[in-house]
């Protein structure tokens, strides 16, 4: 069955540039039309009708460091987290995520993350993947990188690869350059991302290797995108610095302890902000699904956490009660991941772009969330759940 079409009225619109009041037609899962004044249809025309009575209207958010299938694992195989459910993304604003494999991709592997991203695109979400996982040499299904993402039409690049970390394999200069060949040229080969998302540990070495590659190689600097950048101040300055030279950096939403030796998101995006680096070359996501260790001395796991795509409205939230205007906080949450991630009609509210909408309400919670045109969260309230979620 066909959704009708559906008229939104007197909608705060920010695209994520502040438009004004707005009215908005939606059909097809797209946006069809957008104006000042509301539009005169055809009887004949089966349109619902919602009035958004000036509430903010945003581009569906886009988490662009999610374990779909779950993360976690280093503490045995009793701490692998449990693949998020579908209203974990959706009452939290997100229709779009790019799931990926972190420490544990050897019971976890490229089919399963495969699996789940179909799955959560049968529910309606918007959903991609990175081949690889933490280790070299990375999980594939077709044996190498470059075939996974020329041939998996989900696969869009590698990671999260970890450098600086205990965890990862300890990747050379060569593996690094390398592996981002690979992607580079599937990229080119299939109009994709084609890029390398990199796990950063709290390591000494920080962005070393990063540096070493765009100094040392002929490839475009958006092929690396370094991820965990606020969770040590030295290394957020490494990233700026990146950021200068043509990076997109990753800030990632995950609790900072007062007094701790790394930048909350809100602030990091401030800081970023303030720096001179592109504001296109930075975005913000939440490590949902993962699981947030800390470690002793020798490498154990001492306390965990998880992450959740909630972060993200959080940070959000927190940003605009620093003063931040809405329309400069959006762009890392929305347009800046879709730009390189070339996620086509994503990110933004424009004719022709995808009807992935979400109203805030007067707190800044996701009120009403749209998934190609369609409602999944009406009033605070998931409408549509998941196969195996419970009805409440």
């Amino acid at each position: 069955m066909t959704n009708p079409l559906l008229l939104l009225r007197n909608a705060d619109v920010y695209a994520p540039d502040a438009l004004g009041l707005r009215h908005l037609l939606i059909g097809g899962g797209k946006l069809l039309w957008i104006g000042e004044t509301e539009p005169q249809l055809p009887a004949a025309l089966e349109v619902e009708t919602l009035d958004l009575e000036g509430l903010r209207l945003i581009p569906g958010l886009i988490d662009g460091h999610v374990h779909v299938t779950g993360g976690g694992g280093e503490a045995g195989f009793a701490s692998r987290v449990p693949a998020p459910m579908l209203t974990r993304y959706t009452t939290a604003g997100v229709t779009s995520v790019v799931g990926l494999l972190g420490t544990d991709d050897a019971a976890r592997g490229t089919a399963e993350l495969l699996a789940q991203v179909y799955a959560l695109r049968e529910s309606g979400l918007s959903a991609w993947g990175y081949c690889g996982g933490y280790h070299f040499p990375p999980t594939t299904l077709t044996g190498t990188v470059r075939g996974d993402i020329a041939f998996a039409e989900p696969l869009i690049g590698v990671g999260e690869v970890a450098i600086s970390d205990h965890r990862s394999s300890q990747p050379t200069l060569d593996e690094v350059l390398r592996l981002a060949s690979e992607a580079h040229v599937a990229g080119l080969m299939t109009g994709k991302a084609g890029i390398v998302h990199l796990h950063l540990g709290d390591g000494a070495r920080g962005l070393e290797l990063v540096r070493q590659a765009l100094d040392t190689s002929e490839l475009p600097p958006r092929v690396f995108q370094p991820t965990h950048v606020n969770r040590k101040k030295a290394l957020f300055e490494e990233a700026l610095a990146l950021a200068m030279r043509g990076c997109h950096v990753d800030i990632t939403a995950f609790p900072v302890e007062e007094g701790e030796d790394a930048w909350p998101a809100d602030e990091a995006l401030m800081r970023y902000l303030d720096s001179g680096a592109s504001p296109q070359r930075v975005s913000i996501s939440s490590d949902a699904g993962g699981c947030l260790p800390c470690f002793d001395g020798e490498g154990r796991v001492c306390g965990m956490d998880v992450g959740h795509s909630g972060a993200l409205l959080e940070t959000l939230n927190a940003l605009l009660a620093r003063g931040l205007p809405l329309d400069r906080a959006l762009p890392a949450f929305t347009r800046n991941p879709a730009t390189l991630l070339r996620l086509r009609g994503k990110g933004t509210i424009a004719v022709g772009s995808d009807a992935d909408l979400v109203a805030l309400d007067g707190e800044g919670r996701a009120h009403h969330v749209l998934l190609g045109g369609a409602m999944h969260v009406r009033a605070g309230v998931a409408v549509v759940r998941g196969m195996f979620e419970h009805q409440h």
